[in-house]
């Protein structure tokens, strides 16, 4: 599986960004829509297989906040 994807159920834009090693296993979201810059926004370590809603409606909260800031 590819260390990145796209994750529209968040946002058009956004990335999640996988990451392992020996103490668990982590992800990342990321909004790569501006040309020279990338916006690190929300990261949790994962326990599941499937990315839990409850970190889909944090990373959209956040994005928005920043967004709009």
């Amino acid at each position: 599986m590819p260390h990145s994807r796209p994750m529209p159920d968040v946002a058009a834009g956004v990335n999640e960004l996988r990451v392992s090693g020996p103490d668990g296993t982590y992800r990342t979201f990321y909004y790569s829509a501006y040309q020279d810059r990338v916006l690190v926004f929300h990261a949790f370590a994962k326990k599941t297989q499937q990315t839990p809603q409850s970190e889909i409606k944090v990373a959209k909260k956040r994005l928005k906040e920043l967004l709009n800031a």
